[in-house]
């Protein structure tokens, strides 16, 4: 079972829950980005209000291994992004934040207040453009994408010699010798 502090504890008995979202986006540069109406600084780092986000996904809950997406949409009028996506983004990590706000409004900040909701990696990024708006779509996979990749491997000396080239476990494949070998009860 999850355990939080006394005062998201206090937040979450009240009916009226109100949150900020706090989104780290770690690509060649490290973007902060926050859906609460100013800057929050939250663990040493400035989290943008103004940094054009512009829509995301809510937390999901999944109670099976599978490859949940999380999508994050950024208002892309300085062709930031845009550069960074030319630069390869895919694999990059994404983490996504929640601060509960008191009764007063303001964000609950300390170290065990905030609730991380989402962590995975960059999968596909887009860059949208309707002649009226020009948006940076990011779509993050979890950890688990990685039970969809396929990668293959070469099974011959060469293919040996590029992994570890003292390693002569191929050597034999490639001269194929022929063995016999006996099944069952010797």
């Amino acid at each position: 079972m999850r355990q939080f502090s006394a005062a998201v504890q206090n937040v979450i008995n009240i009916d009226n829950i109100r949150f900020a979202f706090l989104i780290k986006l770690e690509f060649n540069t490290t973007y902060y980005l926050t859906s609460f109406n100013r800057d929050i600084e939250y663990n040493n780092n400035i989290y943008l209000a103004n940094g054009g986000l512009y829509e995301f996904d809510s937390p999901k809950f999944s109670s099976v291994v599978d490859r949940e997406s999380y999508k994050i949409v950024i208002s892309e009028v300085l062709d930031t992004l845009s550069a960074e996506f030319r630069a390869n983004v895919v694999g990059k990590p994404i983490s996504v934040f929640v601060a509960l706000l008191d009764a007063n409004g303001e964000p609950l900040l300390g170290l065990s207040d905030v609730l991380s909701v989402y962590k995975g990696y960059v999968d596909s990024p887009s860059i949208t453009n309707d002649f009226e708006q020009k948006l940076a779509v990011i779509e993050g996979t979890s950890p688990m994408s990685d039970l969809d990749m396929v990668r293959s491997f070469m099974t011959s000396k060469n293919g040996m010699e590029q992994v570890n080239s003292s390693d002569t476990s191929f050597v034999e494949i490639f001269e194929n010798k022929e063995i016999t070998v006996k099944w069952g009860k010797v």
